[in-house]
């Protein structure tokens, strides 16, 4: 993340090839441009971290001090050929002939998109768990031989290996922020790619640290990306934490495969996408954490009345045109005992009453189930203007998986509203981007209220952060927007006696009233005017 307080920066390597490789484009659409871009991104990794552990294993067959050493070439060839030396090393087997020097080398030949191809097809049957993963669309009369030679150049800078002794994230890195480019250009509404600061703020209120992270609609996997980033960041191992995930766009659950074998991260997808709701691949799966943006708003998959009985449902069915409550209760279904999901939502769903919803979240809300929702500020999502808010959810407010037995503040029966609507600064004339600094503050303010050790003692904070009972949002009609519990923070320097204000401001309106009474006059002329002008023609 940027530093506190600063927005985030395109670091200098990625927005140099974003630049490079969208001037290859030409008059292809950006939603058929990704996939050349990051299959190219994914190639590129595969191959470079095979020929980096080939490299490593060429200096112990040579060196008589390990346990590898062969003392002739013959023995030294048939052993750096065990893919088994490479698979148990989590690197995928890259045959010969279809490595990246050999793309490379035939970059300027006009059957290299049937060479890229060839090298897609032949990984992914050496390596099962890319099978059916990878694009094989390169031999198409729409990807011109210069444009993926182009883009073959573009990706053989040195500074973008990812060698064993150099920065293995930084493909990681590039193939990222190429999503988030081509969210941006596509206008996608976090349909494959939730934005960093939304994440970041997620995780940093989650802590997954260890346990089962589950996100049943996972996109590009970005979710589980951030979440590894921060058990790294704290010097926790990421072998504590098993991901779970399921994406019902096939396109986009070969973008999360591709994301997270990018960064290492080992994850049960499925054998293949489907629906979490009708077509579940986890069933049994009881999450220490979930995290995740679904498709919301979207008409739910089915009739209404087919979910009738359906064990996930317990506080009510939900509306057949609309999945918001599908998906929380979906949550709560998956949720182990002391487990806590994170969920991106629209600001309605904190008060919709139609079709049973309200019912719905009165329902949740007394069964003590609702621990904290977060309203965020608009144009967070690329081409999407609106605000959304995060609701976390868990079955035990006196109970937490955490990094160490920390004892906690039992809130039970009382949840914690964050009003975060003035948050954010402006990257561009669309986009919004939360600072750390302001991750940072709605994070302690949940962790300080949850009475975890090390922060300061909770207060409410007029105007950003409340906590309520279930009897305050039982008289708010069960509504939780928290513009209702935190009120408005006070105005500083504001001495003007409030009668003086109310004059001057009813002044102010009656002047206004009757300049717009005036302007209307003279249209009404103007129109008059021409109305004669044309009678006279």
């Amino acid at each position: 993340m940027p530093p506190r307080g600063t927005k985030s920066k395109q670091l200098g390597l990625e927005a140099s090839l974003w630049d490079a490789a969208n001037q290859l484009r030409s008059s292809v659409e950006p939603s058929e441009y990704k996939h050349v871009v990051l299959g190219l991104i994914f190639l590129k990794y595969v191959s470079d971290t095979f020929a980096a552990k080939q490299e490593s294993l060429a200096e112990k067959v040579r060196d008589p001090k390990s346990d590898l050493y062969m003392p002739t070439e013959d023995a030294r060839q048939v052993l750096l050929g065990d893919r088994d030396l490479y698979t148990a090393a989590g690197i995928f087997w890259v045959p010969e002939g279809h490595r990246w020097t050999d793309l490379r080398s035939a970059a300027k030949q006009p059957n290299i998109g049937q060479r890229i191809d060839a090298a897609m097809d032949a990984i992914e049957k050496e390596n099962p768990t890319l099978r059916g993963v990878l694009p094989k669309i390169f031999a198409s009369s729409d990807y011109k031989p210069a444009m993926l030679g182009g883009l073959i150049d573009t990706f053989s800078r040195d500074d973008l290996a990812a060698a064993e002794h150099r920065d293995q994230d930084i493909l990681g890195r590039v193939y990222e922020y190429f999503l988030g480019q081509f969210a941006s250009t596509e206008g996608k509404s976090g349909e494959y790619y939730t934005p960093r600061s939304i994440v970041g703020l997620m995780v940093e209120m989650l802590e997954p640290f260890s346990g089962r992270v589950y996100d049943p609609a996972c996109g590009s996997g970005g979710m589980f990306v951030q979440a590894d980033a921060f058990v790294r960041a704290h010097s926790g191992n990421r072998n504590d934490i098993s991901v779970f995930g399921q994406e019902m766009n096939p396109t986009t659950w070969r973008l999360a495969k591709m994301n997270l074998a990018l960064r290492g991260i080992e994850a049960n997808l499925g054998p293949e996408a489907g629906n979490s709701f009708d077509d579940n691949k986890h069933v049994d799966l009881r999450a220490d954490f979930i995290i995740t943006n679904p498709p919301f708003g979207r008409t739910v998959y089915w009739p209404a009345d087919a979910l009738t009985g359906d064990a996930r449902f317990v506080f009510g069915v939900p509306p057949g045109n609309r999945v918001n409550y599908a998906w929380l209760q979906h949550y709560l279904h998956h949720l182990s005992p002391t487990g806590t999901a994170a969920t991106v939502m629209p600001n309605g769903s904190l008060t919709s009453n139609a079709s049973g919803e309200g019912e719905i979240r009165a329902k949740m809300v007394d069964a003590d189930k609702v621990e904290c929702v977060v309203v965020l500020p608009g144009q967070l999502f690329y081409g999407v203007p609106i605000p959304v808010c995060l609701w976390f959810l868990t079955h035990d407010k006196s109970a937490r998986v955490v990094r160490s037995e920390r004892p906690q503040r039992d809130r039970r029966g009382e949840v914690l509203f964050i009003d975060a609507r003035k948050f954010g600064i402006m990257v561009d004339r669309a986009h919004r981007e939360l600072t750390e600094e302001e991750i940072q503050r709605i994070a302690d303010t949940y962790h300080a209220w949850r009475g975890e050790p090390g922060l300061p003692t909770y207060e409410d904070a007029a105007g950003f952060c409340s906590g309520a009972t279930i009897a305050d949002i039982r008289a708010q009609g069960y509504a939780l927007t928290p513009g209702r519990y935190v009120g408005s923070d006070v105005v500083d320097h504001d001495d003007e006696p409030i009668e003086e204000k109310i004059s001057r401001l009813t002044q102010e309106l009656r002047e206004g009233f009757q300049a717009r009474q005036a302007l209307q006059e003279q249209v009404l002329v103007a129109l008059e005017s021409l109305e004669a002008d044309l009678d006279e023609i």
